[in-house]
C-alpha cells in the first residue's frame, strides 16, 4: 500500500484496481448484466466514466473528449482516470470549491470520498457482471465503510445504493458491506 495519503494518493491506488477490473472484461463480457438493477457492466462503467466527468464539470473543468465506452471502454476509462488525476495533483485546481447537496466542499473533499467509494464498489460490480476477480481488498473495505457510516440513510437514496440484503448465518467483512449496499456476494 502507498503511503501518499493525498486524494490524489488515494485515487491513484483505488483506480489502478478498477482499472485491472476493467482490463479484465472479455470484449463479450460488456453486455453482461451487472449486480446494479438494469445495468450491464458497459452501463456500469458508463456512470463512473460520465459522474468524474460531471464532478470536475460543476468546478469549470472541462475534460477535452476522448474514447466512448460505447465504442473503447477501456480507452474511456482510462481517459477520465488520467484526467481525475491530472486535476487531483494539482492543488490549485483539487482545491477548487463547490456546493453539494452536503454543503460547501472541495473538489478533492468529494472525489475522496464519494467518487472513490464508487471506484471500489463498481470495480465489484464489473468483475461480478463479468466473472473477474471481485476481491475487495481490506484497506478498501474499512474506507467502503466509512463512508457509508457519514452516509447514513442518505446512502438509499434514490440513484445511490439499493436497500440493505439479507445474509444469513455468518459472512465475512466483504459479503456484509456488499450486502449492506444492496448487493449479493
Amino acid at each position: 500500500m502507498s503511503n501518499d495519503n493525498t486524494t490524489g494518493g488515494l485515487y491513484r491506488r483505488l483506480a489502478a484496481t478498477f482499472t485491472e477490473r476493467v482490463r479484465a472484461v472479455p470484449a463479450s463480457g460488456w453486455e453482461s448484466q451487472s449486480p446494479c438493477v438494469g445495468w450491464t457492466a458497459r452501463d456500469v462503467l458508463a456512470h463512473v466514466v460520465d459522474t468524474q466527468n460531471s464532478v470536475l464539470r460543476k468546478v469549470g473543468i472541462q475534460v477535452p473528449a476522448g474514447p466512448t465506452v460505447e465504442t473503447a471502454p477501456l480507452g474511456a476509462w482510462e481517459h477520465t482516470r488520467d484526467a481525475v488525476q491530472d486535476v487531483l495533483d494539482d492543488p490549485m485546481r483539487a482545491n477548487r470549491a463547490h456546493d453539494t447537496p452536503f454543503g460547501r466542499s472541495t473538489l478533492a473533499a468529494t472525489i475522496g470520498a464519494f467518487y472513490c467509494f464508487d471506484l471500489v464498489v463498481h470495480a465489484w460490480d464489473i468483475a461480478k457482471a463479468t466473472g473477474g476477480n471481485t476481491t475487495i481488498p481490506p484497506e478498501n473495505l474499512e474506507m467502503v465503510a466509512g463512508f457509508m457510516e457519514r452516509m447514513g440513510d442518505t446512502l438509499y437514496s434514490e440513484g445511490v445504493c439499493q436497500p440493505p440484503v439479507p445474509v444469513v448465518g455468518e459472512v465475512n467483512e466483504q459479503t456484509r458491506i456488499l450486502a449492506l449496499l444492496g448487493r449479493t456476494a
